[in-house]
């Protein structure tokens, strides 16, 4: 018997080893994709935040000066201001569009997977075509949409992308409509996941559309909502290419978002030092933020 084992023993080692080498050979590419292409560029990141560089030449290290000039800097501000503007609208919009979609697509209609592939499909469409359509859409002269407002009794409408007013609503109008078929789809699986014995039972007990939709679907749907959150909210943070294509940050700056004025100062203007400081405070909110949610989502399953 022990002559046995001790002929197992390097017998189950090398097929411990096989194993170990195979799993790695599978994952080392994506790691190493992800040191090169990530992990790299974080970390050099951090370290150009604190100097002056204009990729010529090399980096004089500037200590805090970049984040102290932040604090003057009105642009900056405004910015940030405008990020929050976004965030705050677009989120809720884009999850009630979303949920909205998927209770009507989640029934058995005919047609129903046609009218989900035409409700994801703007999410698929280049954000440049989406842009020009747009704008046509939102013009103040000559688009249907004003159009129709004159038509429906609005003697003034508004100037949209035209004007600094109604700019950024004109922008997360877009932007709802864009990603709402996106996130249709992980509340129509979510709604998939309910058993539907839970809506009979409710049925059963007299319990209203509303009783049922609020006692049922909302809490089967908990975990698909707080996954939707926190890629709304990293997704609305990091705006950046409908901005950039739609608007460009004007009229003035009155769409001018966090990552607009990265891009605009590093790419733009070669200061990548201030730029990568000013990426940095957009990790640090991206990052508290999500933190907050994944602390809030843990306190009410605790």
């Amino acid at each position: 018997m022990a002559a046995t084992l001790t002929r197992l023993r390097p017998r189950r080692s090398r097929l411990v080893w096989r194993n170990t080498v195979a799993g790695w050979s599978f994952i080392l590419p994506n790691f190493v994709g992800f040191a090169l292409l990530t992990l790299v560029p974080v970390v050099a990141l951090f370290y150009l935040a604190f100097t002056n560089w204009n990729v010529f030449g090399a980096a004089e290290w500037t200590g805090s000066a970049n984040f102290r000039r932040m604090w003057g800097d009105a642009s900056f501000w405004t910015a940030l201001r405008n990020t929050f503007y976004y965030t705050v609208f677009h989120i809720p919009l884009t999850m009630a569009a979303a949920l909205g979609l998927a209770l009507l697509l989640n029934r058995k209609l005919r047609g129903v997977g046609f009218f989900r592939t035409a409700a994801f499909f703007p999410y698929i469409t280049s954000i440049v075509a989406i842009a020009v359509v747009w704008n046509q859409l939102f013009s103040p002269e000559y688009g249907p949409v004003n159009a129709f407002l004159r038509a429906v009794g609005v003697d003034n409408p508004p100037g949209w992308t035209t004007s600094a007013d109604w700019s950024m609503p004109a922008v997360i109008i877009v932007g709802t409509w864009r990603e709402m078929g996106y996130y249709m789809l992980l509340f129509l699986a979510g709604l998939q996941t309910i058993p539907a014995q839970l809506y009979e039972a409710a049925k059963i007990d007299g319990a209203t559309s509303w009783q049922r939709f609020r006692h049922v679907t909302i809490p089967g749907l908990r975990h698909t909502t707080f996954f939707v959150v926190v890629m709304l909210t990293i997704g609305s943070f990091k705006v950046f290419d409908l901005i950039l294509v739609m608007t460009e940050g004007g009229p003035g700056q009155s769409t001018l978002v966090l990552s607009q004025y990265i891009y605009q100062k590093g790419f733009v203007e070669n200061q990548f030092g201030y730029a990568s400081a000013v990426s940095i405070v957009l990790f640090a909110i991206c990052f508290g933020v999500t933190g907050i949610q994944f602390w809030i989502n843990n306190r009410r399953e605790s």
